[in-house]
């Protein structure tokens, strides 16, 4: 009875928990109600991105859900683009077109993901018999809550997984982080779409994992279902990322179980498997979509490889001057940009008395955390002594080596395609959140939590 009592209320407690994480995650997407970010970037972010998917809204509305190849878009002519992308000024005409109902006499699909967050509002926007504008405010809210509804998921994991301290840690780390709120409710980026392979690999390995060796096939299906589902709403942004993103729960789990070799690598496979089973399925119907605007499918290849080159490690007389320069520019640099990069801006709510502390004590650098992280993984490590129990000393080390693990993640996309990274500053940032700073802080949770409990055991020694 005791232990049923017990279980509810922790139940009850996760519960309260993820409830309120939720609400202010989504009341940060949906308005900044909490002012994280500075209040003209979160309204203006990327809406030139987003303004492909309500370009596409208009597209459908005149011509048919899957005319274009289905693809988001731009109502003007290729020919009136600005050095290959959208002027903001081309990017409010789709924004009004869509408001106002008007209709395009030209439009220039986005070649370069399958553009399934346009056709879902698209969808959505004939259902609704609304105005425009109230449909717009719905689909910012819908966004917002997804996204919510997907950190949630991650922040309940924690707790499952090390307590209500590191959870609650993951879960204010999420909440303050400017990239997050300003990406939150966009709907070209749909971050929520970001972390579903890998939280569907956390929950699956939370409580399948036991029986992981009869359902290796199973686990490869649920990646490749979760990965397609990403691939079809946002592309491949940050695909690198998402990949090794995926696999950091199972390296988790393989350190806390002591998993054999053979069965971490059989699981890894499935793992692999599925993600780029996924990968080339999406792939090839965006080559169909493509092939569709161009009229061949080779022309569909084409574009696919002239993407890749110009976002990684292209030949730089091949592309045009902006992309040259992010080309030839070195992987230090573009690493130097990141870290210098600000996670949080206490500058938002209080007048600093001096530059020196508004520049550098107000604002919170990515290199301060990492600088935290790494103070707090050595405090975990030493904190392992004969007053933790023997699961938890592994589930306590597991964490400090998967959180660097999973470094490895934005690393990889600022490695790889350095010149996307060059030139994207002003949104590449988002990629610390997949997935290193939610273990970085969930460590910080395990460290305040043991030290809080071997303070407490030496009082009543006492």
């Amino acid at each position: 009875m005791l232990r049923k009592i017990l279980r509810s209320t922790g139940s009850l407690k996760a519960a309260f928990v993820c409830l309120i994480s939720f609400l202010l995650l989504t009341g940060g997407f949906y308005g900044n109600y909490w002012n994280v970010a500075n209040s003209y970037r979160f309204w203006t972010h990327t809406r030139d991105c987003e303004s492909f998917v309500i370009g596409r809204m208009v597209k459908s509305r005149q011509d048919g859900l899957f005319s274009a190849g289905g693809l988001t878009g731009a109502g003007i002519d290729i020919s009136a683009w600005d050095g290959n992308w959208i002027r903001s000024s081309q990017a409010a005409d789709q924004y009004s077109a869509y408001l106002e109902g008007e209709t395009f006499e030209s439009y220039t699909p986005y070649l370069s993901q399958p553009g399934g967050q346009g056709i879902m509002f698209s969808v959505l926007d004939g259902l609704i018999p609304l105005a425009p504008r109230t449909n717009l405010r719905l689909f910012y809210m819908l966004t917002s809550v997804l996204s919510a509804a997907a950190l949630t998921l991650v922040i309940l994991w924690f707790y499952r997984e090390f307590g209500s301290t590191a959870a609650i840690f993951v879960a204010c780390s999420m909440i303050i982080s400017e990239w997050l709120t300003v990406f939150g409710r966009n709907l070209w980026w749909s971050t929520w779409a970001f972390y579903l392979p890998m939280i569907a690999v956390m929950f699956y390995l939370r409580h399948r994992r036991a029986y992981l060796n009869r359902h290796i096939f199973r686990l490869g299906m649920v990646v490749f279902i979760a990965m397609f589902v990403k691939c079809l709403i946002n592309g491949y942004e940050y695909i690198t990322a998402v990949l090794i993103m995926t696999a950091v729960p199972l390296f988790y789990y393989a350190l806390v179980d002591g998993m054999r070799i053979r069965l971490f690598l059989k699981a890894g496979l499935a793992v692999a498997i599925g993600l780029f089973a996924a990968i080339i399925l999406s792939t090839a119907i965006l080559s169909v979509q493509v092939g569709i605007v161009k009229g061949s499918p080779a022309g569909g290849i084409e574009h696919i490889r002239y993407a890749f080159g110009k976002r990684a490690h292209g030949d730089p007389s091949g592309y045009p001057e902006v992309y040259a320069r992010s080309l030839q520019a070195g992987v230090a640099e573009v690493l130097g940009t990141y870290l210098n990069g600000v996670y949080f801006d206490f500058n938002n709510y209080l007048s600093a008395p001096s530059r020196f502390i508004a520049r550098r004590v107000f604002r919170v650098y990515y290199y301060y955390l990492v600088g935290l992280f790494a103070i707090a993984s050595l405090l975990v490590l030493i904190q392992r002594g004969s007053n933790f129990g023997e699961q938890q000393r592994r589930k306590s080390a597991a964490l400090v080596f998967t959180a660097w693990l999973s470094l490895l993640a934005p690393l990889s996309w600022w490695v790889i395609f350095k010149s996307h990274s060059f030139i994207h500053t002003h949104m590449n940032f988002i990629l610390w959140q997949m997935p290193f700073t939610f273990f970085g802080f969930a460590v910080c949770g395990l460290a305040v939590r043991n030290y809080a409990g071997r303070i407490i055991a030496g009082i009543r020694d006492k």
